[in-house]
């Protein structure tokens, strides 16, 4: 096995596990907080649209955490610095 297909190879896994780790905590973070939003509102609906201008600032905070795995897979796998580096270690 050649250093390249290694790289590629891990590169690949790695990408795999970060958007699968990355993915869970915010599903679990942004079910927990629409929980808690339908529970506040349900015992003080006068105060519905406070509790739901502060439920969409805290989605946008905990999504911004999948983005961000999001964005860190596509350079694995598409801008690669390692790849680049090996490829010119390579000779080609």
């Amino acid at each position: 096995m050649s250093d390249l297909s290694l790289i590629g190879m891990v590169s690949i896994f790695t990408a795999g596990i970060t958007i699968a780790i990355g993915s869970i905590g915010p599903a679990l973070g942004e079910g927990r907080a629409v929980a808690q939003a339908l529970s506040s509102i349900a015992q003080q609906p006068d105060e519905v649209n406070t509790i739901t201008r502060t439920l969409f600032v805290g989605l946008a905070m905990i999504e911004s955490t999948a983005i961000y795995c999001f964005v860190i897979t596509m350079i694995l796998i598409f801008a690669n610095p390692f790849w680049d580096y090996a490829v010119k270690q390579a000779g080609g």
